[in-house]
């Protein structure tokens, strides 16, 4: 076997060793929408707007374009194009030559000689985007107006993000915590979810949620005689056929996998779950840990069966549960799903955030300390060689996405965990500056115009408060936020209600520690017109 045969049949071997279920009907329980997608016509506007809200990359195709080409030669292509577009709508058809891929691999780690240590880069046609953008522009429109996806569902989609998937699920377990109950998480891995997408069943799934006529035609033509092949340097390998899963390196694949998995919520009526497209989490609380173990593998077994149903392969090696309790635990405790035994931990990476059992943030913390060192000790050895500007340049890209990253779910955490992170913050600004480390922060933080370390914190929650009074976050996060509502209160409208805690681990919470913050804001600041304006 060489590595184009590889990639190519990593997804159908997967899918024929998942045990197949002749008592599962899939989208059994999907309720038919009514309603169906119109696929509107295109306008040249709007292919010269996606155009150029295109990031410029040069990576380049299998035809050897790049995106910087098409932006330079676009209007002598703008009205073919156009053309093009709206025949490739109104006949079901994507055009055949749109459907190859170049596949660049990259070494992830290990041994070269071995496959799956390659990670595929799927590069596809320019045109083929683009024709993607616009249908999904009208995907994206239809899904939302007839309200289709799951609340729980916070992957690819507008107004979502991994933060608050997370918001969601720390928010679960911060209250059952304040309610001295227990709550038991399982983090599910699936073996290539994307790979192994089955093209009959997402087509059934997409016929009932209303993508019907040209539009389903469309997606099938999309989905159906897709190639791919290997190049390395300038070597290009023979090009095989794609049997299953949803292209990868596409627009469309995503939304069309979180379509595809948006009825595992009905797989179970007890236990919740928070999802962010494959990155799957169901969890249970209540005041007996042995008694909830026995609902959860009931219920886990129906999930399972989805799974099997829906030819989506469980990873039992990297599927895991914690138990997230005031008290310690029994440690024998013991998880099996279907027959596989679910190893237990007392932390897990979770969308880029390790989550410890106790909810305390201190590993995640310890981990952000740990990449951060490693970024000062790069801008000491670079000062002699550096200027300032660069020097911050390195600075914003190299330990600002660390800091930036989810720090409203853990930088409201106890400041004895927090505050060796913006020591090491101010011993960077103290580089940049070329600073004495006696010299005090606050000044050189003002020159550089930088926010620091809490500020940081104060300043991500409160835009996600100024989202929440504007309604512009996930339905699942809305019902969270409620307002204030008094007669006698005229202002009452503008003020959250701050919820009631018991720990400090509620405290600490995005949902306490905001509502607080946002109460505290003058009237004029929080009636700003725009996120914008907000921010200044």
């Amino acid at each position: 076997m060489n590595l184009t045969m590889f990639f190519t049949n990593v997804g159908p071997d997967l899918a024929k060793n998942i045990p197949k279920r002749t008592n599962y009907s899939t989208g059994e329980n999907i309720k038919s929408i009514k309603n169906s997608i119109y696929l509107s016509p295109v306008s040249s506007d709007e292919i010269r707007n996606i155009i150029n809200k295109c990031i410029n990359k040069r990576s380049t195709d299998c035809d050897g374009l790049d995106i910087t080409l098409i932006k330079n030669i676009i209007e002598s292509i703008i009205h073919p194009l156009t053309y093009i577009c709206n025949l490739s709508f109104a006949t079901g058809t994507f055009p055949n030559r749109m459907k190859i891929a170049k596949v660049i691999p990259l070494h992830k780690s290990g041994d070269k000689h071995i496959f799956s240590n390659y990670r595929p880069i799927s590069l596809l046609s320019q045109f083929s985007k683009i024709l993607e953008k616009l249908y999904i522009a009208r995907l994206d429109r239809f899904l939302i107006n007839e309200e289709i996806l799951n609340d729980s569902q916070y992957g690819f989609r507008t107004n979502h993000s991994t933060s608050m998937a997370l918001m969601e699920l720390t928010e679960e377990i911060s209250e059952a915590l304040d309610k001295k109950n227990h709550l038991i998480s399982i983090f599910i891995d699936l073996k290539k979810a994307f790979d192994t997408v089955d093209h009959t069943i997402l087509i059934k799934k997409l016929c009932k949620y209303g993508i019907k006529g040209m539009a389903l035609k469309w997606i099938t033509s999309y989905l159906t005689d897709r190639q791919q092949y290997v190049q390395i340097n300038n070597t290009k390998s023979h090009i095989n056929n794609i049997t299953c899963g949803v292209p990868q390196g596409s627009v469309l694949g995503p939304k069309l996998f979180i379509i595809y998995i948006n009825d595992i919520v009905e797989a179970s009526n007890i236990l919740k779950c928070t999802l962010f497209a494959d990155d799957t989490t169901f969890y249970y609380s209540g005041d007996n840990v042995e008694q909830m173990i026995e609902v959860i593998q009931a219920e886990m077994k129906k999930i399972k069966l989805w799974f099997d149903g829906n030819k989506l392969s469980l990873n039992s090696d990297k599927s895991c549960f914690m138990i997230f309790s005031n008290t310690n635990s029994n440690d024998e405790i013991l998880l099996n799903i279907d027959e596989i035994n679910i190893k237990r931990v007392q932390e897990v990476k979770y969308l880029g955030v390790i989550i410890d059992e106790k909810l305390s943030w201190k590993l995640h913390i310890n981990s952000v300390k740990t990449k951060i060192s490693k970024t000062i000790a790069l801008l000491h050895r670079a000062k002699g060689l550096l200027d300032n500007n660069s020097l911050y340049l390195l600075y914003n890209s190299l330990i600002v996405p660390y800091l930036n990253y989810c720090i409203e779910i853990w930088g409201t955490t106890y400041k004895t965990y927090t505050n060796s992170i913006y020591i090491l913050q101010k011993k960077a600004i103290r580089i940049i500056t070329r600073s004495n480390y006696r010299d005090p922060s606050n000044p050189l933080f003002i020159k550089l115009k930088t926010l620091k370390f809490y500020d940081l914190v104060d300043y991500n929650i409160l835009k996600c408060m100024y989202n929440a009074n504007k309604r512009n976050v996930p339905a699942g996060l809305i019902k969270r936020f409620s307002k204030r509502h008094s007669k006698y209160d005229l202002k009452g409208h503008e003020l959250f209600n701050i919820p009631r805690h018991r720990i400090l681990v509620k405290e600490h919470c995005v949902f306490t520690y905001g509502d607080k913050m946002w109460n505290k804001l003058n009237t004029e600041i929080k009636n700003a017109k725009t996120i914008l304006t907000f921010k200044k």
